[in-house]
């Protein structure tokens, strides 16, 4: 996999063609897509914000561009008249290039150089053409996103305040106000409403569920836990980008492109898993955060101080409970984390008709400490893990996880039945 570098560095590594080095990744070096991908990548770090935004827009950008010259699906958002012999790669470069350019100006010289040096490679007329083309794709997109409901910076928002009820999420640790309230008016991608897919209700504080998911993580969740294997330490930190650059959205994009390669997928079908993926991202987690402020549910360090307030008998407190992680600033249900690996997964398995393709991931890691490497047999079994990590972190009860992958699966089953359609 690609160590987290330098944008500039990276540049020249993927211009001059090298790949991501997966054990079944082809010998061939990225397609234009998968590149501009690896570019975007450099700009962000693991929590999530404004790559939530440019990663499906570039990439709906860079499909409609393609689109339009070999004309396979129907548009994902506009069909722009294509000179015949125009170049598709250029037509994707130059969408992803004036997409990238408008959300991240001051790297604008940057883009203009891998813009530059991968129109090199290509007869300038065709270019021409492509890039003609790649304008007019980026342009509707950015139209079409300009008031979207995105907020310049996250901030957190001291107005969301619940009373100190049992079960009402507090803040953790004390004075962090909530993050991401704002989610829910944003303009999805391809949802109708950020309540399309919202789950059901959580379990009830007097419930068996409630009783049995409490126990599991107060055992294997907390920082000090002797139940929990050092693997399941090791895997909750490293997907939580513990010591790692690598976050949820890294992950899930180099997958995408390894398989992409790995599966010889043309320019076209690389593009299209790549707006799969990061429309079901972008779309999934919106519905997991409507979830959690549509029913304000508390987090397992709340719950678990707390017992001795849920009327429940079964539930024992423990005031000193403090979980491996950190606890984030939001309520608990719907799972994040279930969610993103979820739309991911199956978006990977729509766009390639199967689920058991394997591959590999490697962490690089910071403060001197071993890489670490995972094989995986299928896509699935990776949004399993990454759900399971968050119990083990002690972050949050599996029904968070299960409500989120019913769910936000069905986000790229939306997606995948409503645009980007053979013709």
């Amino acid at each position: 996999m690609v160590k987290p570098v330098r944008l500039a560095a990276l540049i020249v590594a993927l211009l001059t063609g090298l790949h991501t080095g997966a054990p079944h990744a082809s010998a061939q070096p990225p397609n234009v897509v998968i590149q501009w991908n690896q570019i975007l990548q450099t700009l962000f770090g693991n929590p999530p914000g404004p790559q939530l935004r440019a990663l499906p827009m570039m990439h709906i950008a860079m499909f409609d561009a393609i689109n339009s010259i070999e004309e396979v699906y129907t548009p994902y958002r506009v069909l722009v008249q294509a000179s015949h012999g125009a170049s598709a790669e250029a037509a994707a470069a130059t969408a992803a290039r004036d997409v990238l350019a408008a959300l991240y100006p001051a790297q604008q010289a940057t883009f203009d150089k891998a813009l530059a040096t991968q129109l090199a490679r290509i007869p300038p007329g065709l270019a021409g053409q492509g890039m003609a083309v790649g304008r007019q794709a980026a342009l509707a997109v950015l139209e079409w996103r300009q008031s979207d409901g995105w907020p310049a910076a996250i901030t957190p928002d001291p107005t969301y305040v619940l009373p100190p009820f049992p079960g009402l999420w507090q803040p953790a640790p004390a004075n962090s106000p909530a993050t991401f309230t704002f989610f829910s008016q944003v303009v999805p991608f391809a949802l109708l409403t950020s309540t399309q897919f919202l789950p059901l209700a959580p379990p009830t504080l007097t419930s068996a569920r409630y009783v049995a998911d409490f126990n599991e993580v107060k055992l294997l969740g907390s920082v000090t836990s002797v139940a929990r294997t050092p693997e399941q330490t090791l895997m909750a930190q490293v997907f939580a980008g513990v010591n790692t650059t690598i976050g949820f959205f890294h992950v899930w994009n180099i997958v995408a492109g390894d398989v992409a390669q790995s599966q010889g997928l043309s320019l076209i079908d690389t593009a299209r898993l790549f707006v799969l993926v990061n429309v079901g991202l972008h779309d999934g987690l919106q519905t997991s955060f409507t979830s959690k402020f549509v029913y304000g549910l508390w987090r397992p360090i709340t719950a678990i101080q707390r017992a001795d307030e849920d009327l429940n008998p079964e539930t024992d407190p423990d005031p000193t409970w403090t979980p491996l992680l950190g606890t984030p600033p939001y309520p608990t249900y719907a799972g994040n984390a279930a969610c993103l690996s979820a739309a991911a997964a199956r978006a990977l398995q729509l766009a390639l008709g199967r689920d058991d393709v394997p591959f590999s991931i490697t962490w690089a890691r910071t403060m001197g400490l071993p890489p670490v490497t995972r094989d995986f047999t299928g896509f699935w079994q990776l949004a399993e893990q990454q759900a399971r990590s968050r119990i083990y972190g002690g972050i949050h009860f599996q029904f968070d996880s299960d409500a989120s992958q019913a769910a936000c699966a069905k986000v790229s089953e939306f997606t995948d039945s409503h645009f980007m359609r053979l013709r």
